[in-house]
């Protein structure tokens, strides 16, 4: 809105993940005057958008399933900081712990702004099922909020039971489209998600190997606490030498792995829209995704991808069977990426919604 005064949000968030530094960079190209407060520290990538004037980092370790009495140490630090930035809005996000955050530093503190949270995936699928207090405390920052936002729809209808008033939805989608791939390696899988219990990497090492045949290969990249047992894992199956473990890869080098994959296995047991799954799609893998009402947003089994059934696994031959028509799949895949899953048009249509409301 030219000549408007911009509205001034605080992020408060992990300022180490790059997935706030995607929101920090789409907000700016929004016109938004971002500030940002972090639990930890933030990524070298922040310096380019967020001057360090205006950055706090709180430098605690947090964990984001909740418990942080460390980052509850830091309330008085928050407050005093928002109270200097004067925002029209607090952004918080991951619920249960910067959203709890935030939410005590206005009300118990008096820090200024209107809340507004943007939930991640297990902060609302996983967190509030742990007992009565952690529905608690997510119900009473999500009241809070005066919008949040959601990735898939189901995460938007489990907000709203526990009491979010407006939510909007739209995924956590690309930057920007990536080029069309060139041509595909039947026999290569990709594989990213984090290497912890929820992902199921375990599970991801016995599809393979039940799909992929005497060529298959499988690219397993990110780190986690399961690593070594896969390295065990795959030995045990007998395709130590056709799993590759290559650890957290840049965006240059994933974007590389995304290129030649045929296949993308993604078989978490809890998940939201996940933009690992956006990003496989758009560089035209044919996903392979636990059977999760979110992941069924994305693809319709047999048509643009396969599902994963809830228990057992899928024969080889639905990747025999699929091969036919992966390429269509792969069109239709980017198709639908380019219409609906960027995420500087949704983060436009935010603001739009804050300037509202404000």
């Amino acid at each position: 809105m030219s000549g408007a005064t911009p509205l001034r949000l605080a992020l408060v968030g992990d300022g180490q993940s790059p997935h706030l530094l995607k929101w920090a960079r789409a907000l700016v190209a929004a016109g938004v005057d971002v500030w940002a407060a972090s639990s930890r520290g933030f990524v070298a990538g922040f310096d380019g958008v967020v001057p360090p004037a205006q950055r706090l980092a709180l430098a605690t370790k947090p964990r984001f399933e909740g418990g942080n009495i460390a980052l509850l140490r830091t309330l008085p630090r928050l407050a005093l900081w928002l109270r200097h930035v004067r925002p029209d809005w607090v952004h918080a996000h991951y619920l249960t712990s910067h959203g709890t955050l935030a939410w005590l530093a206005m009300g118990l503190f008096g820090a200024p702004g209107r809340l507004v949270g943007s939930a991640w995936g297990s902060d609302v699928l996983v967190t509030p099922q742990r007992g009565k207090a952690w529905r608690w405390v997510t119900s009473k920052v999500l009241g809070a909020c005066a919008i949040s936002t959601s990735d898939s729809q189901v995460m938007a209808a489990r907000m709203r039971e526990l009491g979010a008033r407006e939510v909007m939805v739209f995924p956590f989608g690309l930057e920007a489209m990536p080029p069309l791939p060139g041509p595909k390696d039947e026999g290569q899988f990709f594989a990213n998600r984090g290497l912890e219990p929820i992902y199921a990497p375990e599970r991801v090492l016995a599809q393979f190997v039940e799909l992929a045949g005497p060529e298959g290969r499988l690219m397993v990249a990110n780190e986690g606490s399961l690593r070594p047992a896969l390295l065990r894992q795959a030995a045990a199956l007998g395709v130590a030498d056709r799993v590759d473990f290559v650890g957290r890869l840049d965006a240059t080098a994933q974007a590389c792995a995304y290129a030649r994959a045929r296949w993308y296995l993604s078989l978490p047991g809890s998940d939201s829209v996940s933009v690992s799954v956006l990003e496989a799609m758009a560089h035209g893998c044919v996903p392979i995704l636990s059977d999760l009402p979110a992941n069924r947003e994305l693809v319709r089994d047999g048509l643009n991808g396969l599902i994963v059934p809830a228990t057992g696994l899928l024969p080889r031959a639905a990747v025999v069977a699929f091969a036919a028509q992966a390429d269509a799949a792969a069109a239709h895949n980017r198709q639908w990426v380019q219409q609906h899953a960027l995420f500087a048009p949704c983060v436009a249509a935010f603001v739009a919604r804050l300037r509202q409301l404000a």
